[in-house]
Order: structure tokens, then sequence, then C-alpha cells
């Protein structure tokens, strides 16, 4: 192929293109000389178009490249904004439940200290009520004053709750046999013929008792007159619980 028919320019392929149209219309049975006169024709080039036509595929492949990029770059950044608010909604979701727990975690507190306070309220009104019914119990029993007879069973019941108050041994019956034997129920019996009574202290009371003794072992809250029955019997019992173990144990003159 000869050097000079390597490239056809874009005018010479615009030439061919028309002569080609010219031949087609031409009728079967006409005669004509086209043909010839194209192939003895020289074709004239050159390479500015084709540079051209080069430069004009670069920027077109250099847009498309750029529109290529371009559109990546919109995914990208579609990409990375749906995967921000992924994350956003994530932290909201995260931020939403922690609160959620930090307010359970409060409630869930104020409920345990509102029950602490309850029960310690409830705990504090029913050691209250307790108190006040002990209280209550104690000015009853205050207020119920017990009344005892004033005879010799009388005396001897009133000692006895004396004694039993003061942990002083003794029964009715060891102290009404003894009270009979010493004084015959007279509170205001007096020996004054033994050796006591001879020494200046003669036995006294009910239980016959010598100054001395009943001062020695008279029991608080009786009275201190020797001749008053109950101090009188609770003096001699108490005496009796020191030297016999108790006026049960009493028989005779003691």
């Amino acid at each position: 192929m000869p050097k000079n028919t390597h490239k056809i320019a874009f005018a010479g392929a615009a030439t061919l293109g028309a002569a080609a149209l010219a031949f087609s219309v031409v009728p079967a049975d006409a005669q004509t000389t086209t043909t010839d006169a194209v192939s003895s024709a020289r074709v004239a080039y050159s390479s500015q178009p084709v540079q051209d036509v080069k430069a004009s595929v670069t920027d077109q492949l250099a847009t498309t490249s750029v529109k290529v990029d371009a559109i990546e770059a919109k995914k990208k950044a579609a990409a990375d904004a749906a995967a921000k608010k992924k994350a956003a909604a994530a932290k909201a979701v995260a931020a939403k439940t922690a609160a959620a727990k930090k307010k359970a975690a409060a409630e869930a507190a104020a409920h345990k200290k509102a029950a602490a306070a309850h029960k310690k309220a409830a705990a504090s009104r029913k050691a209250q009520e307790a108190a006040n019914r002990s209280a209550k119990r104690a000015a009853i029993k205050k207020a119920v004053v017990r009344h005892y007879a004033n005879n010799l069973d009388g005396w001897i019941k009133h000692s006895l709750d004396i004694m039993k108050s003061k942990g002083i041994p003794g029964s009715y019956h060891g102290l009404h046999k003894n009270i009979m034997r010493e004084s015959s129920g007279n509170p205001q019996a007096i020996n004054d013929w033994d050796i006591n009574a001879i020494n200046g202290i003669p036995s006294k009371g009910l239980l016959q008792v010598i100054p001395p003794t009943f001062t020695a072992y008279h029991v608080a809250g009786t009275s201190w007159n020797i001749y008053d029955p109950v101090a009188n019997i609770t003096a001699a019992a108490n005496y009796a619980a020191d030297k016999y173990g108790s006026i049960d144990n009493v028989n005779s003159a003691y």
C-alpha cells in the first residue's frame, strides 16, 4: 500500500461517501464513467482532522471518566451519609436506652427508698403503739389499787403481795399459824414478862417482834410503826427468811 494512502482524511471520506451516493442513484441501463473517475482521482488527505478526531475521542473519554468519577463520588457520598445517619440513629437509640435504664434505676432507687421509709415509719409506729399500750397498762395498773380488808385475812394477803414484790418467801398458812401462836391475831399485843421485856425491849405486834429486829428488818414501803399489822408481818417474815429460810419453817418462838 502506498505511503500516502495509509490515512484517509475526514474530507476524503466525505467525498467518497458522496461519490458512492451518486453511483447508487444511476439507473441500471445508464452508462457512466464515474467509477473510473473516482478510481483514477487522487484522494487528498491531511493528518490534522484525524488528530482532531483523536482529541475529540480523548475529550469524550475524559468527560465520561469525570462523569463516572462524579457518579462514584455521589454514590460514596450517599453511602457515607446513609452510614452517618445509621450511626446517628444507633447513637440516638443507645442514648435513649441508656436514659431509659437510668430513669428505671432512679425510679427503682426511689421506690426502694420509699419502701424503706415506709417500713421504718411502720416500725416506728408499731413501737410507739407498743409503748402506748405499755404506758396505758402501767397507768391502768397504777390506777387500779388493790383494796384489802382491815382484818387478819386482809393483813396477811396484803403482806404476801409486798413479800412477793420484795422476794421474801412465805405462805398464807405459814404466816397465819405463827400469828395465831404469837398474838392470837391481836396487832396491839405486847409481851411484858419474857426476857426481852426484862431487858426493856418487849416483843410487840402480830408476830411479836422486838424493836431492834423490826428496825433491822423493816421492809421499805411499809409503816415504821411496829404495831402496824402489815409492817409487823413483813418485817418478821423478812427476819425469819434470813434466819430460818422462810416463816413457814418457824414452828415455835423465834
